[in-house]
């Protein structure tokens, strides 16, 4: 066991057969809230503390998988080449609803914050939840946040998307495919895009070009927005 531990093949093999447990369940269930990335982090986490197997002997293998977090979002690319007229019809209204929506993420954030009575750091490393993680985490090392931090809000805000935002457009009555794609996809990033690619082609291809998109605009408008609104949240 110790001989394994001691190889990255011990976190590369724990990531993939928790990520396929959670989706086998997911896959039979069909319920949100069992998302197979979350299943995956409850599963990991239990089983490093039940064998008390530290962090780092588990980011030997880990980390391999992170690095892959960046080329895998190319394959969202995919369906949004299928659907690329549409884009080009579109394509201001496209950018309006998706720079709205960073930047109303980007305030929220650092309003609530302010009420809260959170530090700086902390402030810091909440403004990307709502990337993509690679991007995300640049984003909070230039803002001086904490990039473990931010990876826990990302996963969370993801998930919360996947959960809840289906539910929340259609309470609202907003039906048009690409309003649902752009609104899931700049709200949660490549987890909300999963569901968005269940709902529909449309959907899954506009939620995925919000990924990148709002990840560019965060990058430009975070330490911007930060920096104004500190002045009056101070």
């Amino acid at each position: 066991m110790n001989a394994l531990l001691s190889t990255p093949l011990f976190g590369i093999l724990i990531s993939l057969i928790t990520f396929e447990i959670g989706y086998l369940i997911y896959s039979r269930t069909k319920i949100t809230l069992f998302n197979p990335l979350l299943i995956s982090i409850i599963l990991i986490i239990s089983f490093l503390m039940r064998f008390n197997i530290s962090l780092d002997d588990y980011n030997k293998g880990g980390q391999f998988v992170s690095f892959f977090l960046g080329p895998s979002t190319v394959i969202l690319a995919v369906p949004l080449y299928k659907k690329i007229n549409l884009l080009k019809k579109h394509s201001l209204p496209i950018l309006i609803g998706i720079t709205g929506g960073s930047f109303i993420g980007i305030t929220s954030v650092i309003i609530l914050n302010y009420f809260f009575g959170l530090d700086a750091s902390f402030n810091a490393s909440l403004v990307p939840k709502s990337v993509t993680t690679p991007i995300g985490v640049e984003i909070s090392k230039q803002l001086g946040g904490i990039p473990s931090i931010t990876v826990a809000a990302i996963i969370l805000t993801g998930i919360m998307g996947a959960v809840i935002g289906p539910a929340t457009l259609k309470l609202f009555r907003i039906k048009d495919k690409i309003a649902v794609g752009i609104a899931i996809g700049t709200a949660s990033h490549a987890i909300g895009t999963t569901k968005a690619i269940e709902l529909g082609e449309t959907e899954g291809a506009m939620s995925g070009l919000s990924i990148g998109l709002a990840g560019l605009i965060t990058v430009f408008l975070a330490p911007i927005i930060l920096k104004v609104l500190s002045v009056f949240v101070q």
